[in-house]
């Protein structure tokens, strides 16, 4: 009689860190629908960035990159997880919101690289409330650094102009950085 053996193709940790990329990726997709239209070429004001603060900094660089990854193959595949329901590789390409989506990948593995100092999250209890500031407002640095340019180019506005046109922004992006990282110390994403 032959006995049946299991082999695993992937581990358990593996499994459970893939899954956590996935609900935040889902959790970035019903944030970005929560968002205003603005007029002209300005980018909508959304609730998107939390997806990033909290993909760095519960996953960490690794494992949060991976969520935003999911996030913005999801989009480009076409289904419309972008802000106000905007989906497909032409939106994020040619459209002026295009440089700060990848801004947000890149975001959160610089955000979660930070925090963590590992490509192995630590337990987001373990983070000191210094280091997570430092961290979301690097990302946010990032952001900014990848998008602003972006638009300048897609819109043809000149690059102090499309800076400019941002400015508004970041008294926000704060705020939804100081909101993020009590959410997270409050424990409302992860067991400390």
């Amino acid at each position: 009689m032959a006995t049946e053996q299991s082999v695993d193709l992937v581990d358990d940790e593996t499994v459970g860190w893939f899954t956590k990329a996935v609900l935040i990726a889902a959790l970035t997709a019903a944030l970005a629908q929560i968002s205003i239209p603005l007029p002209g070429t300005l980018p909508p004001f959304s609730l998107q960035p939390f997806g990033m603060f909290f993909a760095g900094l519960v996953l960490g660089p690794l494992w949060g990159g991976v969520a935003l990854l999911l996030y913005l193959l999801v989009g480009i595949a076409g289904v419309p997880v972008f802000s106000n329901g905007n989906a497909g590789l032409g939106y994020v390409i040619a459209g002026n919101t295009g440089g700060f989506l990848v801004g947000f990948l890149v975001g959160a593995v610089v955000a979660g690289a930070i925090a963590h100092r590992s490509t192995t999250p630590r337990p987001v209890g373990d983070l000191s409330v210094p280091v997570q500031v430092v961290a979301l407002t690097a990302a946010v640095v990032v952001v900014y650094a990848i998008g602003i340019p972006w638009l300048s180019m897609v819109t043809g506005l000149p690059l102090a102009r499309a800076a400019a046109t941002m400015a508004p922004y970041v008294p926000f992006d704060l705020l939804k950085l100081g909101v993020a990282v009590a959410v997270v110390q409050g424990g409302y994403l992860a067991s400390r």
